[in-house]
C-alpha cells in the first residue's frame, strides 16, 4: 500500500534542512511512501492536501508559521497524519506558537556549552560529549526495541516538556562550576505523542549530518517515522 510523505523544510540552514531530508528520502521510498516537498510551512494551511498526507517530516528551525497553518497540521495529526522529526527542525519550530509547542510537547531551551576556558566561537563550543539512555518504556518500544545507550558529541537539548509524551530515552544534564543549576537535569531525548487518532514522534539527536548517520540516531528516526505514519 503507497502512502503519501510530505516533507516540510526550512528555517535556520546550520541544521541543513534539504540536505538532512534528502538522506531519509530513500529509506522512505523504500518503505511504499510516496513523496512530496515543500520549502513553506503554509502548505499545512491547505486543509484539502493534508487530508491525503500520511506522514510529515519535518526539518523547519525556528523561521515562523501562520495561525492557520499552526491549526491546519494540529487538524490533520488530530485525524490521523503523522508527524515526525529530529533536533531543532521539529523541536525549535516556530517558537512564537503556543499551539504548535503543545502540539509536539517539548520545546528546546538550550544545549549547554562546553568549559568557558574551551570556547573557540563556532558550533563545537555546544558539543557535548553526553549519553541517550534508554528508559524501561524504550527498552520494549517498537522504535527502540534493541537499542542499548549511546554516546554521542554533539549538542545536548535541555527541552521543556509536559507529561503527555512517552519518552522512549533520555539524557542528563551534569552540574558543571560553570553553569547556574545545582542539581543534575534529566531531558526527553527521544519520545512520542499521541493527539487525536494520530502519532507524534521527535529525536532531539540530529544537529548534524554525521550524527544523523550514527546507526543508533538513525535506526531511530526511520523507525520513528514508520511508526507516526497513519
Amino acid at each position: 500500500m503507497t502512502r503519501t510523505a510530505l516533507v516540510v523544510r526550512g528555517g535556520w540552514e546550520g541544521h541543513h534542512p534539504v540536505e538532512a531530508t534528502d538522506s531519509f528520502l530513500p529509506f522512505l521510498r523504500e518503505n511504499d511512501f510516496d513523496i512530496v516537498i515543500e520549502d513553506d510551512p503554509e502548505v499545512y494551511a491547505d486543509a484539502a492536501r493534508m487530508a491525503e498526507v500520511d506522514l510529515v517530516v519535518q526539518s523547519v528551525t525556528m523561521s515562523q508559521c501562520s495561525a492557520e497553518a499552526v491549526r491546519g497540521l494540529r487538524d490533520a495529526v488530530a485525524a490521523g497524519t503523522g508527524l515526525a522529526g529530529w533536533h531543532g527542525g521539529v523541536a525549535d519550530s516556530f517558537r512564537a506558537s503556543a499551539d504548535y509547542l503543545q502540539l509536539v510537547g517539548g520545546q528546546f531551551a538550550t544545549h549547554p556549552s562546553r568549559h568557558p576556558d574551551l570556547i573557540v566561537g563556532d558550533q563545537t563550543d555546544n558539543y557535548l560529549e553526553h549519553t541517550i539512555e534508554i528508559t524501561e518504556l524504550g527498552r520494549t518500544h517498537e522504535i527502540t526495541l534493541g537499542v542499548e545507550d549511546f554516546t554521542l558529541v554533539t549538542e545536548q537539548y535541555w527541552v521543556l516538556h509536559d507529561d503527555l509524551i512517552d519518552v522512549l530515552a533520555t539524557t542528563t544534564h551534569p552540574v558543571q562550576p560553570y553553569h547556574p543549576w545545582h542539581r543534575p537535569v534529566v531531558s526527553p531525548a527521544i519520545w512520542t505523542r499521541e493527539w487525536g487518532r494520530g502519532r507524534v514522534f521527535v529525536s532531539t539527536p540530529g544537529h548534524s549530518l554525521d550524527v544523523l548517520r550514527q546507526s543508533d540516531v538513525r535506526t531511530v528516526i526511520e523507525r520513528g517515522m514508520l511508526w507516526a505514519a497513519r
